[in-house]
């Protein structure tokens, strides 16, 4: 064994292991503090790219979720108004139908048809207040929109919900439309013009047969699309949930072992320091060799 006052090969073995145990402690400390094990691509590099590219898949996917969300509700818009234009061809029918009745008196039919004309004044009122942020499916013309809706991150793919044109030549109320003024309400009935108003009542009645037919084929092609559309949110939702957790899985830390390992580096750094000491005293023994 070599006494000396200029090297002390001890010290320097408990200083590396002692700054060793410190870095590991900062280590542990960081990853506590942010609750991830890769915070940085001084970290992990390779985990830490990947799990970046997570990322910005999820955000891309955050991105198709609220293109889904917005025309979901612009289609529950347009749904909840066709269903209620639906009910109110129902009652239409009802007071055209008994219109017909060559048995009624005048005043009857003409009382049935000022209720008939008020329910095309709510279908109209339903038509122009089926809107969301702006867009309307159920009119075309100028005003008439179409949903689209982002399918995936790289929007190459879109879901399609066409405009429904229920006001137009080949819509389901187009026996009800003024073609005289396209910026009217829809055209109400005068029965009184054709005689006693008994084949005017016919007329709408087979009219509004017709038009509950078509509204039939609308209402069945908007609850297909919206459940196109909720499918397609239930999947965004599951697949975002899932690179969450795997980005998770990649990055987080496991708090349980890294309190572990923190009581463990923690009693290990004291004892370091005292090598150290122990290791700094060891130059003195020499002053016992110089001793009489």
């Amino acid at each position: 064994m070599n006494f000396s006052v200029n090297t002390n090969v001890g010290a320097f073995v408990a200083l590396q292991n002692l700054s060793q145990t410190n870095r590991a402690l900062e280590v542990t400390q960081n990853r506590i503090n942010t609750g991830l094990k890769v915070a940085s691509t001084k970290d992990d590099s390779a985990t830490y790219a990947i799990a970046q590219q997570l990322r910005a898949d999820l955000g891309g996917l955050s991105a198709v979720k609220a293109s889904l969300d917005r025309a979901q509700s612009t289609l529950d818009v347009a749904v909840s108004a066709a269903e209620s234009i639906s009910d109110i061809l129902n009652q239409m029918k009802e007071k055209a139908t008994a219109a017909s009745d060559e048995g009624l008196d005048n005043a009857s039919r003409v009382a049935l048809q000022d209720d008939f004309n008020t329910l095309i004044d709510q279908i109209d009122s339903y038509l122009k207040s089926a809107s969301f942020n702006d867009s309307n499916i159920l009119i075309g013309g100028p005003n008439g929109d179409s949903i689209k809706a982002l399918l995936d991150t790289d929007a190459t793919e879109t879901l399609n919900v066409a405009n429904r044109d229920l006001t137009g030549a080949n819509g389901a109320l187009n026996a009800f439309i003024d073609r005289t003024n396209a910026t009217a309400p829809l055209q109400k009935v005068d029965w009184s013009e054709d005689g006693d108003g008994v084949a005017g009542a016919k007329t709408s009645a087979q009219d509004v047969n017709d038009a509950i037919e078509a509204m039939k084929k609308e209402l069945s092609e908007l609850g297909s699309a919206s459940r196109r559309l909720t499918a397609q949110q239930t999947f965004v939702a599951k697949l975002s949930d899932t690179i969450e957790a795997g980005i998770g899985n990649l990055v987080d830390a496991d708090l349980a072992k890294e309190s572990a390992r923190l009581q463990a580096l923690q009693t290990k750094q004291q004892l370091g320091l005292q090598a150290l000491a122990i290791a700094n005293q060891a130059p003195q023994s020499i002053l016992s060799l110089f001793q009489n």
